[in-house]
């Protein structure tokens, strides 16, 4: 990214926040630390790739470097700005103006073709009916094996253990991001293995 995107990008977070901080979980996009290892597990292997709020593409390029191919990019984003910018840097991949919290009604896919889902959305200053329906209908789509990368500023998984348990879910604490503003530290949530037949 050149210097001129990059002061582009951090007002559009700074519009963004100012006029709903409840709707954006930062004041300036996140640091090329956090997407590297927000996205250090997926490879050619966890393809296609569900990427929920990816704002200005952050993450989107780190998976690409990855060895993702942009058409196996969906990028679910609410924020018109953001969509439009999606749409312009990365036009091979599918954007899909939409609330992340409705996935489910939004018939994205026919089966569960997912490989893995990105997140950058704030789940700390939403509802859990809300962080519900997110991860419902994430996993509705994500294939047998696949997982779901959430990255939080607080010090513990932004997903609370009751809808862990309620879902059949497990999160694994993958890393810290110090180089990050704030620090922000990402979890990896998977299904749980069913206990075998005794």
């Amino acid at each position: 990214m050149t210097a001129v995107e990059t002061y582009v990008d951090y007002m559009k977070f700074l519009r963004s926040w100012m006029a709903n901080p409840g709707a954006v979980s930062a004041v300036a996009p996140s640091s090329n630390a956090l997407a590297r290892l927000i996205t250090r597990e997926i490879g050619p292997a966890q393809a296609p790739v569900l990427e929920l709020g990816p704002g200005t593409g952050v993450f989107t390029r780190a998976i690409l470097a990855r060895g993702i191919h942009e058409s196996d990019l969906t990028l679910v984003e609410f924020g018109e700005d953001f969509a439009r910018v999606l749409e312009s840097r990365f036009p091979q991949a599918r954007v899909l103006r939409a609330d992340a919290g409705r996935l489910a009604q939004e018939r994205a896919f026919v089966g569960a073709p997912v490989g893995s889902v990105i997140s950058g959305l704030p789940l700390l200053s939403m509802s859990p009916r809300k962080i519900m329906a997110i991860l419902s209908g994430a996993f509705l789509y994500l294939r047998p094996g696949g997982s779901f990368y959430q990255f939080t500023y607080g010090p513990r998984c932004p997903v609370p253990r009751r809808i862990l348990d309620r879902l059949g879910l497990k999160a694994t604490f993958v890393g810290r991001a110090f180089r990050n503003i704030p620090p922000a530290a990402v979890y990896r949530i998977s299904r749980r293995r069913p206990h075998p037949a005794v």
